[in-house]
């Protein structure tokens, strides 16, 4: 795929998601971070349920912290691989107040040094909540990058460094989420909707549907 395709692709899909945003609810950075880490293998409605219940009573290092496993349980018992996640989010909690202050840390390296956190996780809070044109590599950005072969790559990581090279300057902030929306809604993993695509044209997927 030559650079002026991919310019065409994502003036396209900027022009049909003209406000590309995370669809976690969250109010500060850490409540984004708790969020993000709930987020691994469940869906964000599913996580937006339970941090409506959660925040109203614990939303910071401290207080969240001061539930204990147990209590945090309670509140995420919805989530899958909830009792992990509970135990890593209270052990980050911990860091943050003794390393940083209660305040969420802006480089990956101390990101990715809090339990529970990966790359894709440190990518999303620091393009989400700090403005860093960072892409994290989901399964649908990881299904959409290979279908369009805007970013083709056999790994995570693969079709992250092609992003970072390939996606144009201009959308490399909201790349992400434009990618994301567009694997949810429209090019779908079992059967993507290329009839209603606005990139069907661009696209390189042999085995496009109707839909």
């Amino acid at each position: 795929m030559n650079k002026s395709k991919r310019q065409e692709i994502f003036e396209r899909l900027n022009k049909a998601i003209p406000d590309p945003r995370t669809e976690l609810n969250y109010s500060s950075p850490f409540e984004l971070l708790i969020a993000v880490i709930l987020s691994a293998q469940a869906t964000d409605k599913g996580v937006n349920k339970a941090t409506a219940k959660l925040y109203p009573i614990a939303n910071t290092p401290r207080t969240i912290f001061d539930l204990g496993e147990t209590g945090l349980k309670k509140y995420i018992k919805t989530i899958g691989l909830f009792n992990t996640k509970g135990s890593n989010i209270i052990k980050t909690c911990k860091m943050l107040m003794e390393l940083h202050e209660s305040n969420i840390p802006q480089t990956r390296i101390e990101l990715e040094a809090l339990p529970g956190v990966g790359r894709k996780t440190a990518n999303v809070v620091l393009n989400t909540a700090f403005g860093v044109p960072t892409i994290a590599v989901d399964t649908h950005i990881f299904r959409v990058s290979n279908r369009t072969k805007i970013a083709a790559g056999k790994s995570v990581l693969d079709v992250e460094k092609r992003l970072e090279k390939n996606v144009p300057k201009a959308f490399k902030l909201n790349a992400h989420h434009l990618l994301i929306l567009h694997g949810r809604y429209t090019c779908i993993a079992r059967k993507p909707r290329c009839g209603s695509c606005v990139i069907e044209d661009l696209c390189e997927f042999k085995q496009k549907t109707s839909l």
